[in-house]
């Protein structure tokens, strides 16, 4: 699935299926949805964005469509249940030529859609299977989910080399590689940081949802045993881990350098939390091309990343890396004695996300993989039979 789209494009109804929509106000995929969509309806496509969240955006938003359906709102049937509704929305009623869906938990209703003629295209996300906050049952069915994914459409969607090589590995397919945008920022107001009682430059920054996989203690923990002389700023929040946010709380008050700003939605604000850290530190480990890590590089902040395949590549060897607390204290304490070498890696990272993280190329990946399903393409006749290996991926 690698031949290229013709030109002139025809215009193409496009769903974006299994996110909690647009406006993006939440994650990843929800900025993708975005940023893709608008510059797709620039080339001249029709897309249907399906949400949960009617708000006060009205039934087009930059030039997409939104159909608005609820949800169960629960843990483990939010998501599910949403994205059932918009699939018989879209069988029954929108009939796109192309549809992609995102989270490989929605893997089910692929087959739904391509029976009735709509090809799909599943983005698979990261391990969500090794994400702490699902317990054995959330686990299996992430891993079934996978495999059903990769058996059931017309193309898988990584956004990592990382996590395509774990499909190649697991089950043999090819993804198609298509990564996040980063956000470029080459200023930001200081008077909302200023409020805080930060100055720019003068502290370290983190910014996660406060869940194992995400490494926030390990963050914490590490700081609280450096000589570090800049504060750290922690913002985020643990909507299902109670014990692990009070564990960092209770580091947290015994240390008067850490300061834990809870969620923060104001975004001007957390944009200029980023711009004017000293470093930003990072550490999810479960996750492809994360979001937060792009958003640092794009602000220009020098980071401190945990040590996994996934960080090593976006990064590109442009900053320092940590596997434990001993380690995360030695990188914060090298940085604060190295002010240049820390300006230098934040100006390398921002060179890196302007150059390789565009939304522009990864609009175009989009519209060239919806033109190829459109037309026919699939991996489905060959991926249809494909089984997990029993031997595990240890990328």
């Amino acid at each position: 699935m690698h031949s290229a789209a013709t030109s002139p494009s025809p215009s193409l109804r496009i769903a974006l299926i299994g996110t909690r929509g647009i406006p993006a106000a939440y994650g990843g995929f929800e900025t993708a949805v975005e940023e893709v969509g608008r510059r797709l309806v620039a080339r001249g496509h029709r897309v249907l964005v399906y949400g949960r969240d009617a708000g006060t955006a009205g039934d087009v938003h930059l030039g997409m469509r939104r159909v608005t359906l609820p949800a169960v709102r629960h843990k483990a049937l939010e998501t599910l249940s949403h994205t059932a509704l918009s699939t018989v929305h879209a069988v029954t009623r929108a009939r796109p030529d192309a549809a992609f869906v995102f989270n490989a938990a929605n893997s089910p209703f692929l087959p739904l859609l391509r029976a009735r003629g709509i090809p799909v295209a599943l983005h698979m996300d990261g391990l969500e299977w090794r994400r702490s906050k699902w317990g054995p049952r959330g686990k299996a069915y992430y891993r079934w989910a996978e495999s059903f994914g990769v058996r059931t459409a017309d193309a898988i969607i990584a956004d990592a080399p990382g996590i395509a090589e774990y499909y190649d590995h697991q089950f043999g397919v090819a993804s198609e590689m298509i990564r996040y945008g980063a956000p470029l920022l080459d200023d930001a107001p200081v008077a909302g940081i200023r409020a805080l009682g930060l100055e720019p430059g003068e502290y370290h920054l983190v910014v996660a949802r406060f869940e194992p996989e995400n490494h926030v203690r390990e963050i914490v923990e590490g700081y609280a045993a450096s000589a570090a002389g800049k504060p750290l700023v922690v913002v985020g929040s643990a909507p299902y881990a109670a014990d692990y946010t009070a564990a960092i709380d209770d580091l947290a008050s015994a240390d008067d350098r850490i300061r834990l700003l809870g969620a923060v939605y104001d975004q001007d604000l957390l944009d200029a939390l980023y711009h004017h850290a000293f470093t930003y530190l990072h550490g999810h480990s479960v996750g492809g091309t994360n979001p937060s890590l792009l958003r640092a590089m794009g602000a220009g902040t020098a980071v401190i990343a945990y040590d996994v395949v996934f960080n090593r590549e976006v990064l590109d060897g442009h900053g320092w890396y940590f596997s434990d607390p001993a380690q995360a204290a030695t990188a914060i304490t090298a940085a604060e004695a190295d002010a240049d070498g820390v300006a230098r890696a934040g100006a390398a990272a921002r060179t890196r996300a302007a150059d390789d993280f565009t939304w522009d190329a990864v609009a175009e990946a989009y519209e060239d993989l919806a033109l190829r399903i459109a037309r026919g393409e699939s991996f489905h006749d060959s991926a249809r039979r494909a089984r997990r290996r029993a031997e595990e991926w240890t990328g």
